[in-house]
């Protein structure tokens, strides 16, 4: 960029964080921070891959923003989609069973992609507005059945599920639950089928309504379940008359290399959350799916109204821009390309690790990967202070925007690109972050 440009840019940036400092509230994240820096970057273009600042600075998305511009930045098909609805029509409610075709395909759509008998879509803004419907909706059921007493909530340590109240109260990682207030009736258990088992011996099968899980936790450090975990889950369930739920906000619509993340594991829950993936962030919403045995006995058991819903629950132009998502997700093979640049990151994490005996843990799987930095590999032992977040800083200055995980004592690298990251781009990435380790090592690691 020539001077002036260059001048002019800093000054469109200087202003426009002025505004930002005065005005904009932002989620996660510290108040001090923003008042002392300002925003970071202001984008303002969005390509592939890539995104662009204000002052022209291009950085790879790394983790396709929060883990949801699945097809990627600037896809004009997606904004004509809107346009094209928008035209006919805006917005009509969903309440007391009026409809529209948007929503009534892409329910269609969803049940269509769904494994097993998940057929029923309850739509919503996103994710956490999700998972607040499947929690509400799992104790109606049992409601319903006149066992009133199952209202619990069991849920993994090191898991996230969103920051509504029900929502927060579910999360996992207690940084969340300090923030106040928590619902009452959720409890937390280790990733293995013992702790589960000791939980539901301390709370009472006839208390608890259901057990929530991500396939792969995504916020809590990418981490995979145990082999045969959700076998055994699923098994557990069922003996103890407990809903089964999947919170596939970010494993849902191909982050894993399948449909959905669960399928990787053979089993069909009972419920399923959606969001994120559904729209590749596009427009905002999320939903719940349930089984079709579970909407039959709804049906059956209710003569009330489902006291249930949100303005914005099958919002038109939100369902037109999603069923265009998917659509392109699957006219272009993304999936595929999912599981094939998940196979170069394998490798790239593996060449990383050859080259670097700080690295370990590797683990992921399609476009969902991360791995650990450690002092002692063999003992699990962490460097005093996080290493992954000055990696994640310099990575940042070389054009890379990456995650740092450093929650319940972890100091991991997390990296989830949009579907269309090609093999040399993949490439770049792994180049940054050996670049930026490097030089963090030089500075002396503590």
């Amino acid at each position: 960029m020539e001077t002036k440009t260059i001048e002019k840019a800093q000054e469109k940036y200087e202003e426009l964080a002025g505004i930002d400092k005065k005005h904009f509230m932002h989620p996660t994240t510290s108040f001090k921070q923003h008042q002392e820096q300002g925003p970071g970057f202001i984008f303002t273009e969005g390509k592939g891959v890539y995104l662009k600042d204000i002052r022209g600075k291009q950085v790879i998305d790394g983790l396709s923003s929060l883990w949801n511009v699945n097809i990627g930045h600037g896809r004009e098909e997606l904004g004509l989609a809107a346009m094209e609805q928008m035209k006919k029509l805006a917005f009509s409610s969903t309440f007391a069973t009026n409809s529209h075709e948007p929503a009534i395909k892409l329910a269609e759509k969803v049940a269509q992609m769904t494994p097993g008998d998940l057929t029923m879509t309850f739509f919503t803004s996103g994710g956490s507005e999700a998972n607040d419907t499947a929690f509400k909706t799992a104790r109606y059921y049992w409601q319903l059945k006149g066992k009133y007493e199952k209202k619990k909530i069991i849920s993994r340590k090191k898991s996230y599920h969103g920051i509504s109240m029900g929502a927060t109260s579910a999360t996992g990682l207690p940084a969340f639950r300090e923030f106040p207030s928590l619902s009452p009736d959720f409890h937390y258990v280790d990733s293995s089928i013992e702790s589960l088992k000791e939980m539901i011996a301390l709370q009472g099968a006839e208390t608890i309504a259901a057990f929530i899980s991500e396939p792969v936790q995504g916020s809590g450090g990418v981490n995979m379940p145990p082999e045969n975990y959700f076998k055994e889950v699923r098994e557990i369930c069922d003996e103890n008359d407990i809903l089964f739920i999947t919170d596939e906000v970010i494993t849902g619509f191909g982050r894993t290399g399948t449909n959905f993340g669960i399928e990787n594991f053979g089993v069909v829950p009972d419920m399923m959350v959606i969001a994120k993936g559904i729209s590749s962030g596009y427009a905002p919403l999320g939903g719940m799916v349930i089984s079709e045995k579970l909407k039959n006995e709804l049906i059956e058991l209710s003569d009330g109204v489902y006291m249930h819903g949100y303005t914005y629950s099958g919002h038109p132009m939100c369902c037109a821009v999603a069923l265009k998502n998917l659509e392109i997700i699957e006219e272009e093979n993304l999936i595929e390309n999912v599981r094939n640049m998940g196979a170069e990151f394998q490798k790239g994490f593996k060449w990383l690790e050859e080259r670097h005996e700080e690295i370990g843990n590797i683990r992921g799987i399609g476009l969902l990967r991360a791995f650990e930095i450690l002092k002692d590999k063999e003992k699990n032992i962490r460097y005093s202070e996080p290493v992954s977040v000055k990696v994640v800083e310099e990575a940042l200055k070389l054009g890379l925007l990456g995650r740092s995980i450093i929650y319940e004592g972890q100091d991991t690298l997390a990296f989830a690109p949009p579907f269309c990251i090609n093999r040399e781009e993949v490439e770049t990435i792994i180049s940054i972050i050996d670049k930026s380790l490097t030089k963090v090592k030089k500075k002396g690691l503590k």
